[in-house]
């Protein structure tokens, strides 16, 4: 399998804390991320690259195994449990796994030499991986293609995907050694926040700009929802803070087909500026009246 240093792909140094590493992931992200950049067959492989350097370098367990073992790092396990089966008597020097240094020779050493390999079956090591999703694109179950390890895979997402949910692909982690079982890839999604719409659960909340007039003696306004723009209904004297919930325009429920949350709408009453001579007469007037 062909070494890829995942410090240089996040462009951080082997020292990097674990502040570095999310900070280089999250600029990277925004950057390469596949809804601003749709037709870019390149940017949606690097964006791949960066989820698969960040899943192994933020997980300190991982990126210790991948700084002692580079590309082999996900065979630690088993090197490890063979070098105590055999006692521990051997003594073999490390490398850094930011190089291109080939452990293959100490994995033939444990494993055994063609004609004396062990047959020992060992199953594989599980992959994971991030995979982040627009707030538009868990409205509606869809299909997304994605590349882990340079192999592309199609997955069906529900709609109504949680943020940091996690889902399990059955061996389509790392092959198995010795006709051992492969492994299992877990995928985690991470929604992005939206400009509009903050979610909680499968509800939505946003907040709708009205001016004064239409506040005090009604009215509509057209709103915009992810599920398309809406006619609302504004009652007369609707208070600043007013909010109201527009039921079924939510996130979809997960897995449970025609059932959503809700979108819940907050009125932010504009007061009008530059007011002419006459609104002022008038105002003035309104407020004797009182």
């Amino acid at each position: 399998m062909e070494f890829i240093d995942y410090y240089k792909v996040l462009g951080v140094d082997k020292n990097a804390t674990d502040e570095d590493i999310k900070k280089a992931y999250r600029k990277l992200a925004r950057k390469l991320h596949p809804d601003l950049n749709p037709n870019d067959k390149e940017a949606h492989k690097k964006f791949q690259e960066i989820n698969e350097a960040n899943e192994v370098l933020s997980d300190p367990e991982k990126r210790k195994k991948y700084d002692q073992y580079g590309k082999d790092w996900q065979h630690a396990e088993q090197f490890e449990q063979q070098k105590a089966r055999q006692g521990g008597g051997q003594e073999y020097e490390y490398f850094s796994g930011t190089g291109d240094e080939d452990f293959s020779g100490f994995f033939e050493s444990m494993f055994g030499a063609s004609g004396r390999r062990s047959q020992s079956k060992y199953r594989g090591q599980d992959y994971n991986a991030t995979f982040t999703l627009s707030l538009n694109d868990v409205m509606q179950t869809h299909q997304q293609t994605f590349t882990v390890n340079n192999k592309n895979i199609r997955i069906t997402v529900p709609a109504g995907v949680e943020n940091g949910q996690v889902i399990k692909l059955k061996g389509y982690g790392a092959p198995g050694i010795n006709g051992g079982p492969a492994g299992d890839l877990y995928i985690t999604f991470e929604i992005a926040p939206h400009p509009v719409f903050k979610r909680s659960g499968n509800d939505l909340y946003t907040t709708v700009t009205t001016d004064l007039y239409t506040a005090i003696l009604g009215g509509e306004v057209i709103i915009d929802t992810l599920g398309g723009k809406v006619k609302l209904k504004v009652n007369p004297e609707t208070q600043n803070g007013t909010k109201i919930k527009l039921k079924g325009k939510g996130v979809p429920v997960y897995k449970k087909e025609g059932e959503a949350g809700d979108l819940y709408v907050t009125f932010d009453v504009k007061l009008p500026t530059n007011l002419s001579a006459r609104q002022k007469e008038l105002f003035t007037a309104l407020a004797q009246l009182k």
